[in-house]
């Protein structure tokens, strides 16, 4: 989730124990699956809008890039059957270790050329802007091809969006956000935002990783560019807008409803979900 810039309000260092609340220890825990969710998982603006969608839409919901489960697990334990869509087999592996019996499937594939056995899908969520890490507009226009495929009639494609970004880089002097901190056993993992680029055609997001094993403390918590031990993360979002992926999703044979908006929060920006009607 893109994170607000002027995000200083959280108070750093809370423990989160991985071994316990991630159902698995923390010997085994993939190192991936530690990101994602300590930079995903926290963020819940957008879980009301999903809820409300299921419950309207009264079918089975398919969660494109559901990595650890955020969304998926959240209509799940409201009783919604889900089919959980990613290309990561080791978050998929984490969201099946945590599904306890509930009415979940996973399926490992690309979003851009699926091809599962249901296609009788009553909702098709993706949310946090999954859509623009697909990058270009024929990326797009496949995934769009699936979902319509993958839909029942009349059903419903709701794509989570970011159409306004706010650049900073703490290189220059910005405060930028604070650190999103967590364990997994006794070790400390840090990730901060360090730097957002608003480029002509995409958004380059940057953020410095590090891991502090236990005993070595946790005097650094803000994880400054180029410290030993850190590493860069990148993630490029296609610019796109919501009238933009409207026009695209009519080539694909989906009716464009008006859209909804997610409000921001102290931490994080704004979202526009773009409906797309089968």
């Amino acid at each position: 989730m893109v994170m607000s810039a002027a995000r200083d309000s959280r108070s750093p260092g809370t423990p989160l124990r991985g071994g316990e609340t991630m159902g698995q220890s923390a010997h085994v825990l993939p190192t991936e699956v530690v990101w994602h969710d300590l930079e995903c998982g926290s963020y819940r603006a957008d879980l009301p809008l999903w809820r409300e969608l299921a419950r309207a839409q009264d079918g089975s919901v398919l969660d494109v890039g559901a990595g650890t489960g955020r969304v998926t697990l959240d209509l799940a334990h409201a009783g919604e059957r889900v089919t959980a869509l990613d290309l990561d087999p080791d978050l998929l592996g984490a969201l099946n270790d945590r599904t306890g019996g509930l009415p979940v499937e996973t399926v490992c594939a690309d979003a851009c050329s699926f091809d599962l056995d249901q296609r009788d899908f009553a909702l098709c969520l993706v949310p946090m802007q999954t859509i623009q890490l697909l990058g270009d507009a024929a990326k797009r226009a496949a995934f769009l091809r699936c979902a319509r495929a993958h839909l029942r009639p009349g059903g419903l494609l709701a794509c989570a969006i970011v159409t306004e970004l706010e650049p900073f880089d703490v290189a220059d002097g910005s405060p930028g956000p604070s650190p999103e901190t967590a364990y997994v056993g006794e070790t400390l993992y840090v990730s901060q935002a360090t730097c957002v680029r608003v480029l002509p055609a995409r958004v380059v997001i940057e953020r410095e990783r590090r891991i502090v094993p236990s005993g070595v403390g946790e005097s650094s918590e803000r994880c400054p560019a180029g410290e030993p031990g850190s590493e860069r993360n990148l993630i490029e979002l296609a610019l796109l807008s919501a009238a933009e992926l409207e026009h695209e999703g009519s080539q694909a044979g989906l009716h464009p409803e008006p859209v909804r908006e997610i409000a921001p929060t102290d931490e994080h920006v704004a979202s526009t979900v773009v409906m797309l009607r089968a």
